[in-house]
C-alpha cells in the first residue's frame, strides 16, 4: 500500500517536470471565454512573430478611473500581455498617468504638448467619498519602434451613438485592430500616397485641413491637378479622393482617372448631384436646388454605380442648424433647430470598413444605386433611417422650413442608401474610344483593370471640416461647432484609407465582438434581499451547520 502511494507521488512529480520542460519549448494560451476575447487573430500573431525590432508601448490610461474606464484599462492590459507573450522581439510596456501630481497650469501645458503629437485628453466624472468630481484623463497610448512613434486612440466617441457602457464596449472590441494596424505602420514604415483632386472646384485646403493633417501622420498627402498630372505621377499614387467637385470633368481628366483605376488604384468618390447649400439659404433668403452637371454619370455607370439627382430628408435622425430668431439689443439670437436635410447616416454593421463607427453627418445627400457590372462586387455601407423621403430636383429651400409641421405618414419608407463600395476588375471607360485632347499616346490599352476598389458616396460634404468664424481655424473633422457633437466622419475617412491602402486587410479585425454582461438592475432591485441573504447569511449558516455536524460526528465516532 505504501509502495503504491510513493509510486503515485513519483509519477505526479515526473509528469509536472515533463509539463514544465515541454511548456518551455511549446507555447500555447487557452481562452475559455465564449466570445474569445483573449484570442489574437492570426494576422496579429504573424506580425508579432515576424518582427525583429524592439517595441515600446506607453499607455496613458492609468491612475484612478471610473468603473467603465477600468474595464477599458483592463482590456488594454490583457491585450498587450498577449502581444508580449506572442512577440518574437522584446515589447516593453509602460503604464503612466501623465497628469498625476501636476498643477492645473502644468496639466494644461502637458495636454497642449500631447495634442500636438495627436494624443487627446478628455474629461470624465469620478465618484469619490466626498461626491462626484471631474477628472481629466488621457485615453491613449504611443507605440515606438525603430526611431518612429505613433499615437493610438483607445476611446470611441461618446457624443453620438449608443450609451456610455456601449461605447466603452465598442472601444474594447476595437483594441486589437487599432494596436495591430498602428504597430504595422510603425514597423514597416510604408507610407502610401494619397491625392485629393483640386482641378474641378473641389473642397479647399482649409475645408480639408483636418482630413489632410490627420492622414499626414501615416501617409504622404497632397493635392492632385488632373489637368497637369502625368502618367508617371499617377503611377506613384495609391489612392485618389474626389471630394465635392463643382465643375464638369473634361474627357482628359476622366481618362486619367480611368487609367488610375485600370492600374489597380483606389478611388473615393464624395460628390454632390445637387447645388443645395445652407450658406445660400442665409445669404439669398432661399434657394432653388438644381442638378449639378459633373460629366461623371457615364464613368460611374460603367464602374457599377449611379448617384441620383435627388435629396434625402430624414426627420427621425438628423443634425441641427443654427437659425436666427430675431435681434435682442444689438445682437442676433441664434437657436438650434433639427434640419431634416442633414441626415445622420447609419453605417451597415455587416461591413468591416464601417463597423463600430458613429453616425455620419451629411448635408443634402443624394441616394446611390448599383448597376450590374460583370466582375465587380457591390455592397452598401451607408444609409438613412427607415423614416425618410426622397425629393427629386429641382426643389426650393428656405430657412422657414425648420418650423414646418411634418406629416409622419409622408416619411414612412425603407432606408435609403447613400454610400456603397465596389470591388473587382472594372471595365475601361475608354475602351474603343479615341484618345481625348491632350493625350498623345495611350497610357494603357487594357480592357479591364487590375483588382481595384472604389467607394461612392452621394454627398460631397462628408469629409469637410467646419471653420471658425473668429480666427479662420479648422475644427476637427466630424465635430459640429453649433451642437458641440462629434460624429463619425473622421473615423469613416480613416477606415476607408486603411481599407484601401492595407493589402493585409487588417480592418477585418474589427469584426471581433465582446458581449456586455451587465447585471439586471431591475432584478437587483426586486431580489436585493434574497441575494444579500445568499451572499452574507447563507455562508455563516453553512459554517455553523458543519461545525455542529463535526461535533456530533466526532462524539458518535469516539463514543464507541
Amino acid at each position: 500500500m505504501a509502495k503504491n502511494k510513493w509510486f503515485s507521488f513519483i509519477v505526479v512529480i515526473i509528469a509536472l517536470l515533463f509539463l514544465n520542460i515541454a511548456s518551455h519549448y511549446f507555447f500555447h494560451r487557452f481562452d475559455f471565454t465564449a466570445d474569445k476575447r483573449f484570442t489574437l487573430s492570426e494576422k496579429t500573431k504573424a506580425l508579432l512573430s515576424n518582427n525583429q525590432k524592439p517595441v515600446t508601448i506607453t499607455v496613458f490610461l492609468d491612475g484612478q478611473l471610473p468603473p467603465a474606464l477600468k474595464r477599458l484599462q483592463v482590456g488594454v492590459k490583457d491585450l498587450l500581455a498577449d502581444y508580449k507573450a506572442y512577440a518574437n522581439a522584446e515589447i516593453k510596456l509602460n503604464y503612466v498617468d501623465p497628469l498625476a501630481g501636476l498643477t492645473a497650469a502644468e496639466q494644461d501645458t502637458v495636454i497642449y504638448n500631447m495634442a500636438q503629437d495627436g494624443i487627446e485628453a478628455t474629461r470624465t466624472a469620478l465618484k469619490t467619498e466626498s461626491g462626484t468630481t471631474e477628472k481629466i484623463i488621457v485615453p491613449a497610448a504611443v507605440i515606438e519602434a525603430d526611431g518612429k512613434q505613433m499615437p493610438v486612440k483607445l476611446l470611441q466617441n461618446f457624443n453620438v451613438a449608443g450609451g456610455y457602457e456601449e461605447n466603452i464596449n465598442r472601444s474594447i472590441e476595437n483594441l486589437e485592430y487599432i494596436f495591430t494596424s498602428s504597430l504595422k505602420k510603425v514597423l514597416n514604415g510604408y507610407n502610401p500616397r494619397i491625392g485629393f483632386t483640386e482641378s474641378n472646384g473641389e473642397l479647399t485646403d482649409l475645408q480639408l485641413e483636418d482630413a489632410r493633417v490627420t492622414l499626414a501622420n501615416n501617409y504622404i498627402v497632397g493635392r492632385v491637378d488632373l489637368n497637369t498630372i502625368t502618367k508617371e505621377g499617377l503611377d506613384k499614387l495609391n489612392m485618389m479622393i474626389i471630394a465635392k467637385p463643382k465643375k464638369p470633368f473634361s474627357e482628359t481628366e476622366k481618362y486619367k482617372i480611368n487609367y488610375f483605376v485600370m492600374n489597380g488604384g483606389r478611388v473615393l468618390w464624395s460628390i454632390d448631384q445637387n447645388n443645395a447649400a445652407l450658406e445660400n439659404l442665409r445669404t439669398q433668403n432661399g434657394q432653388l436646388a438644381t442638378a449639378m452637371d459633373l460629366n461623371l454619370d457615364d464613368m460611374l455607370f460603367m464602374y457599377g454605380a449611379r448617384v441620383n439627382y435627388n435629396i434625402v430628408a430624414d426627420p427621425a435622425n438628423n443634425a441641427e442648424i443654427p437659425v436666427s430668431t430675431g435681434a435682442v439689443g444689438a445682437q442676433s439670437q441664434m437657436q438650434l433647430y433639427p434640419w431634416i436635410y442633414y441626415p445622420i447616416l447609419l453605417p451597415d454593421t455587416a461591413q468591416s470598413v464601417v463597423k463600430k463607427i458613429d453616425g455620419i453627418k451629411s448635408e443634402f445627400p443624394s441616394t446611390v444605386d448599383t448597376i450590374g457590372v460583370k466582375g465587380v462586387s457591390k455592397s452598401y455601407i451607408l444609409a438613412t433611417s427607415p423614416y425618410n423621403k426622397v425629393y427629386n430636383l429641382p426643389k426650393p429651400f428656405s430657412l422657414q422650413m425648420v418650423a414646418a409641421q411634418l406629416d409622419p405618414r409622408e416619411f414612412q419608407s425603407t432606408p435609403q442608401n447613400v454610400g456603397l463600395i465596389l470591388e473587382g476588375s472594372f471595365p475601361s471607360v475608354f475602351a474603343g474610344r479615341p484618345l481625348p485632347q491632350g493625350i498623345s499616346q495611350p497610357f494603357t490599352t487594357v480592357l479591364n483593370s487590375k483588382p481595384a476598389k472604389m467607394i461612392v458616396i452621394g454627398d460631397g460634404d462628408i469629409f469637410k471640416n467646419q471653420v471658425s468664424e473668429k480666427d479662420g481655424s479648422a475644427f476637427p473633422l466630424g465635430f459640429d461647432r453649433f451642437s458641440q457633437r462629434t460624429f463619425g466622419n473622421k473615423a469613416l475617412l480613416l477606415n476607408i484609407v486603411d481599407y484601401f491602402t492595407d493589402d493585409d486587410n487588417l480592418i477585418s479585425l474589427r469584426n471581433k465582438e465582446v458581449k456586455i454582461r451587465l447585471l439586471d438592475k431591475a432584478r437587483i432591485k426586486l431580489e436585493k434581499g434574497k441575494w444579500q441573504f445568499i451572499n452574507v447569511a447563507a455562508p455563516l449558516l453553512l459554517l455553523i451547520f458543519f461545525a455542529i455536524f463535526q461535533h456530533y460526528y466526532r462524539k458518535y465516532k469516539y463514543a464507541k
